[in-house]
């Protein structure tokens, strides 16, 4: 991958936690730079995930760093190859932003998404319809299919990708919010309840007399990235874009909202249940 095309999600995520193995040593750059024998622009740039790292480079680093957990070594060289993977939104261009890209990175990075969303399907689990609606309202006429055939092409990590899962809570509301004919409301109804009954999707509505702090019902995902040694890294969407949360004590922070979450929410069978009761009221 040239490096003009950087930086990437992965090589973003390679950097930062090279930058904090080196703070955590108390070393400077400089001291890295004399030690790879490059100037001091290079080390920083690898910091900030504008460059890769070859694997010799890594290997002395990391040995610099006093990394001797040999999982935890074994990811770092795996992430520092995977920074020049070719992905196939790769070539979508423009269509696909670049915040849609780092989101892509993750999710196809991960073993396990868990995501709770208030007011919309969650998109691995919608149909073509809703999708199709969702982008037309926002989304210039000639990005819909772009972004359409994008979002589709996501939801083969559910058939594709042995070993990934999807657990999600989907806010009662957003099950009311279906836009489109009663056919394509029941149409997505119907999908959710056979999403989740596969083996690898966990489905829960919250139900609207859930009691939890308001600051617990915003939108966010917690993707455990594949390695050896698995890493747990949350992100939040908002209307401007998404932002990665890599720190441990925030991601410890929406680990416990997400169990408050579920554990709020009707159990999977439940809520199945409730959701059949749905196509039921809006069945023509």
């Amino acid at each position: 991958m040239p490096q003009s095309d950087m930086p990437t999600m992965r090589s973003k995520r390679l950097g930062s936690e090279l930058r904090r193995l080196r703070v955590a040593m108390g070393l400077k750059v400089s001291q890295v730079a004399e030690l790879l024998e490059c100037g001091q622009p290079k080390i920083s740039q690898i910091e900030n995930g504008k460059r890769g790292i070859r694997q010799i480079d890594l290997t002395l680093l990391l040995d610099k760093y006093d990394v001797t957990d040999e999982k935890y070594r074994q990811s770092l060289k795996q992430l520092a190859r995977d920074v020049h993977k070719v992905d196939w939104w790769s070539s979508q261009g423009p269509l696909i932003h670049d915040t849609l890209r780092d989101y892509l990175t993750l999710e196809s990075d991960s073993e396990l998404v868990r995501g709770y969303e208030p007011t919309v399907i969650p998109g691995l689990v919608q149909t073509e319809a809703y999708m199709r609606h969702l982008f037309t309202v926002v989304q210039p006429t000639e990005r819909v299919d772009a972004l359409v055939d994008a979002r589709m092409k996501r939801k083969e990590l559910l058939d594709q990708h042995p070993g990934f899962r999807f657990c999600v809570v989907v806010d009662q509301l957003a099950l009311h919010r279906i836009p489109g004919s009663s056919e394509q409301v029941v149409e997505q109804l119907r999908h959710l309840i056979e999403a989740g009954q596969r083996p690898n999707v966990t489905l829960q509505v919250l139900p609207l007399k859930a009691q939890l702090p308001a600051d617990q019902y915003v939108p966010f995902c917690l993707f455990t990235l594949r390695g050896e040694a698995s890493i747990d890294v949350a992100w939040l969407e908002h209307t401007t874009g998404g932002t990665l949360l890599e720190q441990r004590h925030d991601v410890q922070n929406y680990a416990q909202v997400w169990a408050a979450l579920t554990a709020a929410a009707l159990p999977p069978s439940d809520s199945r249940s409730y959701i059949h009761g749905l196509v039921k009221e809006v069945r023509p």
